[in-house]
């Protein structure tokens, strides 16, 4: 159970070829930076009224790579749940299945209440469910759209433990080694750790590793 502070794609490839057995990710995709600047993510800015500071974004130039990588640490019959919006979905979806990845289906993160916007204010978000080979979901009664609250006060863009719970529960068994190479505010690892998994993170900032390791203490 060990975290990082590297650039993703450099430190995926030094892990070894089939080695990871579930990849959770949020990346700091290039429409978060759009949305910050026009203030319809207010709760992203760096501002008098906000702790938060912003982090440095992935372009898409660059996910063919890092998807490529990711492909290639997995194991066999895995699977890869990607956080994203809207716009991203479609830059990442014809990507992924170029590398090798299926593309199942995108499951809907109902976020309960309703965030920032203008036109049909957003209450949810994408997890796009790939799969690396075949392998059978732990429980098929589990519908494609997931409920849980949004975190607030919370580190940016921070995912609900209970809602990573639901994927790790799905696509591993105890002992299994999840990873995350944008680990951000530490969820996903959280999470893995209650559910009895190992687990494995990077991220680039400083700022996620402060605030991983205060999770920790705790």
């Amino acid at each position: 159970m060990q975290v990082f502070k590297e650039d993703a794609v450099e430190w995926l490839s030094t892990l070894a070829d089939a080695s990871v057995d579930l990849v959770i990710t949020d990346p700091p995709y290039e429409s978060l930076e759009k949305h910050r600047k026009i203030g319809t993510t207010t709760r992203l800015k760096v501002s008098k009224a906000s702790s938060n500071q912003w982090f440095q974004i992935f372009p898409n130039e660059r996910f063919e790579s890092l998807l490529q990588e990711v492909y290639r640490v997995l194991k066999k019959n895995s699977h890869f749940y990607l956080f994203c919006d809207q716009e991203t979905m479609f830059v990442i979806k014809p990507i992924a299945e170029k590398v090798g990845f299926k593309f199942w289906k995108p499951i809907v993160w109902d976020k309960v209440t309703i965030g920032m916007g203008y036109h049909y204010r957003a209450r949810h978000e994408y997890i796009l469910f790939f799969e690396k080979g075949k392998r059978k979901l732990n429980d098929l009664g589990v519908p494609d759209i997931l409920q849980s609250k949004r975190v607030y006060r919370g580190y940016p863009t921070e995912k609900p433990v209970d809602l990573l719970e639901v994927l790790i529960s799905q696509s591993s068994t105890e002992d299994e080694l999840v990873m995350d190479p944008f680990f951000g505010s530490g969820s996903t690892l959280v999470a893995a750790k209650k559910l009895n998994r190992n687990y494995i993170g990077c991220d680039i900032s400083d700022a996620a590793h402060e605030h991983f390791q205060g999770r920790v203490e705790k």
